[in-house]
């Protein structure tokens, strides 16, 4: 098997992380192979949500493998570019849900926190060791780790090194649910049934205007227009849903 596993179920993209000897860190062949899924998922229209996983217990991802030291050549923006950390930033349009076991450290945990949904099982453990092993770069995890947890958690764990524990996460507003190991891909299965069941369409353009205008004052978001908003009205998927809601039955969305 390859070290990062990609297929397509019905709606369902999958990417797994595929090198549990190594604790699923990324070589830069599995950065190419990342790179190429985010550019599928984005272009392929049959495709609705994605779900990131990792094969093996103990690590869902511990970022880089530093193996043979830490000067790369080529692009090796970690994840593909998904984190733009030494590379151009990819942004993935369609919804995208972590499913996380056992360590998400370093460039794991900003993968991690580069999905929309974070389901974690009681293993899941999150962290940025950076600063306790005497290694920091320009990583983008500290940023969205203070974007993402409260200040003082994020500011501690930045500093100390110290991982979070799934079940603080939770408390924490960093992760949606947590499982039972054993449940967890059933349990990313579960929220992509979720988003599969509302319009694909509005979904991708409602994490448009999220995201897009997450920085910015909510004056100046309530006064944007927003493309992926506007291209949705009109279109088959929107019309099914007022039918559907008309004709009291669940819709049938096309994606197109």
């Amino acid at each position: 098997m390859a070290d990062v596993d990609f297929t397509v179920e019905g709606h369902v993209a999958r990417v797994h992380l595929n090198r549990p000897q190594a604790l699923n860190s990324i070589t830069p062949a599995m950065d190419e192979a990342l790179f190429a899924a985010w550019q599928e998922i984005n272009s392929n229209p049959d495709i609705w949500v994605a779900i990131v996983s990792a094969e093996g217990e103990k690590s869902f991802c511990i970022g880089a493998d530093v193996s043979g030291g830490t000067d790369r050549t080529g692009r090796m923006a970690l994840g593909g570019g998904l984190t733009g950390i030494a590379g151009p930033l990819v942004k993935v349009k369609k919804p995208m849900i972590a499913a996380v076991q056992g360590f998400a450290v370093g460039g794991g945990f900003e993968i991690a926190m580069c999905c929309d949904i974070i389901v974690a099982a009681e293993t899941a453990q999150f962290g940025l060791p950076e600063t306790k092993v005497g290694i920091i770069g320009e990583c983008g995890v500290v940023h969205r780790a203070i974007r993402q947890l409260p200040y003082h958690i994020a500011m501690a764990a930045i500093m100390t090194g110290e991982r979070i524990k799934a079940e603080q996460a939770h408390t924490y507003g960093l992760v949606n649910e947590v499982v039972s190991y054993s449940d967890l891909s059933a349990a990313a299965d579960r929220w992509a049934a979720k988003i599969c069941a509302a319009a694909p369409g509005a979904v991708q353009a409602a994490k448009d205007a999220a995201i897009s205008r997450l920085d910015m004052p909510l004056e100046v978001a309530l006064m944007t227009r927003f493309e992926p908003i506007e291209a949705y009205h009109g279109t088959a998927d929107q019309r099914e849903g007022l039918a559907a809601a008309s004709e009291k039955r669940k819709p049938v969305w096309t994606g197109r």
